[in-house]
């Protein structure tokens, strides 16, 4: 799209896109965008998930880490506060399952229509997190830029998530265990003897463990194998990492085997999702079979 388009569609609509701190995004090319940080909380520190954030610095302390930690989800100020001045905002969120981040934003919504009547907002539970929120997102930007009006987008939207999946595979469980997500005996299961567990991102929004890999080459197929099954034909995939590039290069190297063509960007994590996914940990969004729900 030329630039002169960009500025057409940007000066007629004042359009704003949003998320929080899941989506792993701090910009996009065209529309204008903001992220409402999440925090990671234990009881020596704080770390808000924004640009300033040190993930490198924050997934070291938390290996040596001994005590519980927890997340904070942005408030319904600090929602408000990103929304600005624009007069259409899409925002997408972490799944509700996990985080009270979609809530928070549906309040501001409620709050900020109010105040004005002219103005829409679309808050979108994503039921995900990581790169299948950046898919999502991406999508809103190109459907804003092609001309597509308000209720249009709200509606393709809906249907996009229906062909978007995410599957994971984390190497440790050990802060889902301190954040009281999951048992301490299950979290165990990861890391010892190099396995890995595999899983993906269910109907209802939380994170579904499905297979245990024992080694990481194995626990890639298994990713493969799972993307497939839920109808991945050679669609576009992000690939987040949390300090694993290597791992997010033999998955891209497994994908183009088999789908030559197909779409594959690869990116480290930022600071909630390295929480959650920890050191080796990989995040794949991708998008499936046209046609397939």
């Amino acid at each position: 799209m030329s630039t002169v388009t960009i500025q057409a569609v940007q000066a007629a609509r004042r359009v704003k896109i949003l998320s929080d701190s899941a989506s792993d995004l701090l910009a996009l090319p065209h529309i204008p965008f903001e992220t409402a940080p999440l925090k990671i909380i234990t009881d020596k520190k704080e770390y808000v998930d924004n640009h300033r954030l040190s993930v490198e610095g924050m997934v070291n302390d938390l290996k040596i880490y001994k005590g519980r930690s927890s997340t904070s989800c942005p408030n319904t100020e600090e929602w408000l506060a990103a929304f600005g001045d624009a007069e259409e905002i899409y925002c997408v969120t972490l799944t509700g399952t996990l985080s009270g981040s979609y809530n928070a934003a549906m309040t501001a919504k409620e709050i900020y229509e109010e105040s004005h009547p002219d103005r829409r907002v679309f808050v979108y539970n994503s039921l995900s997190a990581g790169p299948e929120i950046r898919l999502i997102i991406e999508k809103i930007e190109a459907l804003v830029l092609a001309g597509t009006n308000f209720d249009n987008v709200c509606a393709a939207i809906t249907e996009y998530k229906k062909k978007t999946g995410l599957v994971f595979m984390l190497a440790s469980m050990r802060n889902f265990a301190n954040n009281g997500r999951v048992n301490p005996a299950v979290a165990k299961i990861a890391g010892v003897m190099g396995i890995r567990v595999v899983g993906k991102a269910s109907d209802r929004g939380d994170l579904e463990p499905l297979d245990k890999c024992k080694g990481q080459q194995k626990a890639l197929s298994a990713i493969f194998q799972r993307m497939t099954g839920l109808g991945y034909a050679g669609g576009r995939v992000l690939i987040a990492h949390c300090f694993n590039q290597e791992g997010g290069t033999a998955l891209k190297q497994i994908i183009r085997k088999a789908f030559p063509a197909a779409s594959i960007t690869i990116y480290p994590c930022r600071g909630l999702c390295s929480y959650y996914a920890e050191e080796g940990g990989l995040l794949v969004g991708f998008e499936k079979a046209i046609g397939t729900l």
